[in-house]
């Protein structure tokens, strides 16, 4: 289908591109990973980031939270990780002879927590509270994180010894799962050019920065997008068939755990903000396909007997996304 723009519906689409140019900058080959850093943006979700050491996974959270109006914190993590050191802690004031609360850093609006799969069950479950419900509880009391507030979490696939693999429920907080893959010959050579330029000029950055306003009214306008009944009977259609079998199309054999209905929500609502995106107030399915394999894969888990044959969630979904078509 024609990507037919509509700039006079779409009129906050113009910082967010600064936003995205400015991140595109700084990194090479990630446009996708850009595109969908700006999805989870303005769609309020959370995004996972897979791949192997030295893909720009931390420099592109940098980078965006230098063009945000936002506070930027980073969480390692580690096995001896607690979850007082993630959520803040009750400190004794000799001075007043009270107890004061010392936020921790999950209190800011963008939060990296760097591989997150090396945090220990207690710490994922203090993050899983609030990711979903965007509080935490803590000393008995529960407080508000603030607005917006947005988790992006790195892992990295290669080194299994001293981790602690994300449980269903907690995968399902993110919006998105995001596979990164190797450069190749010409990424890799403007790599090094662009980190030798950096070097040479002393790293300079655009000033562009994108204030909390600007991100409020652009949310807005990602909710009017329009999602026709047949876009909605299409996102449907997907999550259905990792359920039970569709004509033509069975795979639910190797599938031990389905999508939820989370998945659709999430599916929609970042349909809608690839749409404002690329200058439309309506989705077409091409924003749901591009899009469908980063959403929903890690919210279903394939049978063990499809993992020994080499499947993947991934590579299931794939049979999903040919095997049903647009309505």
């Amino acid at each position: 289908m024609e990507d037919v723009a509509t700039a006079s519906a779409i009129g906050g689409a113009g910082p967010a591109k600064a936003l995205a140019a400015r991140m595109n900058a700084g990194l090479v080959g990630h446009g996708n990973l850009v595109e969908r850093l700006m999805i989870a943006l303005l769609t309020g979700g959370h995004v996972l980031i897979e791949g192997a050491p030295g893909l720009a996974k931390t420099r592109s959270v940098r980078r965006l939270s230098e063009g945000l109006e936002c506070s930027f914190a980073r969480i390692q993590c580690t096995p001896d990780l607690m979850p007082s050191d993630v959520t803040g802690t009750q400190i004794y004031r000799q001075d007043g002879g009270r107890m004061d609360f010392l936020p921790g850093p999950i209190f800011h609006n963008l939060v990296l927590v760097d591989e997150i799969n090396r945090a220990p069950p207690k710490v994922q479950s203090a993050l899983l509270e609030a990711m979903g419900e965007g509080q935490v509880t803590t000393g008995g009391e529960t407080r508000a994180l603030p607005d917006p507030f947005m988790v992006i979490a790195t892992q990295n696939p290669l080194e299994q010894e001293g981790t602690y693999p994300l449980p269903e429920a907690q995968l399902d907080r993110f919006l998105m799962h995001v596979m990164l893959d190797l450069p190749g010959d010409e990424d890799e050579l403007a790599i090094l050019d662009l980190v030798e330029t950096e070097l040479r000029t002393h790293g300079g950055h655009d000033s562009f920065v994108l204030d909390r306003a600007a991100l409020a009214g652009m949310k807005e306008e990602v909710l009017q997008v329009h999602l026709s009944r047949a876009l909605r009977q299409y996102i449907v259609a997907l999550v259905m068939a990792t359920r039970r079998p569709v004509e033509g199309l069975d795979v639910t054999g190797r599938i031990r755990h389905a999508v939820s209905p989370r998945g659709t929500l999430s599916l929609a609502s970042s349909a809608r903000a690839r749409a404002w995106l690329h200058g439309r107030d309506y989705a077409i399915p091409e924003d749901v396909a591009a899009l469908a394999p980063d959403v929903l894969c890690h919210r279903m888990a394939p049978t063990w007997r499809a993992q020994a044959g080499g499947e993947t969630s991934r590579s299931i979904f794939a049979e999903v996304l040919a095997g049903v078509a647009p309505l």
